[in-house]
């Protein structure tokens, strides 16, 4: 088995995360390149609100003007992951798996799976079930009944020499009002859950959070060893 290092770091702000995680691929990249062992990591945080679009977004997605936004107190970033607009925000639980594939696999598509699967059996626990839409990346209820398609985990990611970055966005007691001003990973009429709305209560955080956890662990199969990384 392979050992992921977890790091839970709280509520951070979504910039100096995105910075944590390049500078985590670049040491990997380096090492790699010198033909040292590569470290795996699966980082857990929760962000102040931000928008956030990926390379292939669009920006009329973005239905809120700049001061609107601000006065908000909405963050937005241009990312490098993959994707289109998402929101990012308390109550979310966000993971970057910075994880090198060479260990797991070098299948991008396996690997979308596995953290899809992940989210499934982790919500399958409070008795939701999760599934896949065909085309769309990240876990939805119902996708197959038209006008009740809801997504409740969205999932962007950016891989380099096998390295990933970035990861996915869980709503568990997330304010849904947020992404009324933009286009949720540019899909138009179909709407956003969290695993609170779904059961019409506030959720234990930390429990999904340790849900999560030992799923990860067991669909890729690694040893999970809590370290508490310094931001740098």
């Amino acid at each position: 088995m392979q050992t992921v290092l977890l790091t839970d770091l709280g509520r951070r702000p979504y910039k100096e995360t995105w910075d944590l995680q390049e500078s985590l691929l670049q040491d990997n990249l380096r090492r790699k390149a010198a033909g040292e062992p590569t470290v795996n990591r699966l980082l857990l945080v929760e962000h102040p609100p931000v928008y956030t679009l990926g390379k292939s977004g669009k920006m009329e997605h973005v239905l809120i003007n700049e001061t609107e936004r601000q006065q908000r107190g909405i963050e937005f970033f241009h990312t490098n992951r993959g994707g289109d607009i998402t929101f990012h925000g308390p109550g979310q639980l966000v993971g970057y798996p910075i994880l090198d594939l060479e260990y797991f696999g070098t299948d991008l598509g396996k690997y979308l799976r596995r953290i899809e699967e992940s989210v499934i059996q982790t919500i399958a626990d409070f008795g939701l079930t999760g599934d896949r839409s065909p085309g769309e990346t990240g876990v939805w209820l119902d996708p197959a009944i038209k006008g009740r398609e809801r997504k409740i985990c969205a999932i962007g990611i950016r891989c380099s020499r096998w390295i990933t970055m970035h990861g996915f966005a869980l709503n568990v007691n997330t304010d849904l009002a947020y992404f009324n001003h933009i286009v949720p990973c540019g899909i138009q009429q179909k709407q956003v859950s969290s695993i609170s709305k779904e059961l019409n209560k506030v959720v234990d955080f930390e429990l999904v959070k340790e849900i999560f956890v030992n799923k990860f662990s067991d669909l890729f199969e690694a040893n999970i060893e809590k370290d508490p990384l310094t931001m740098r």
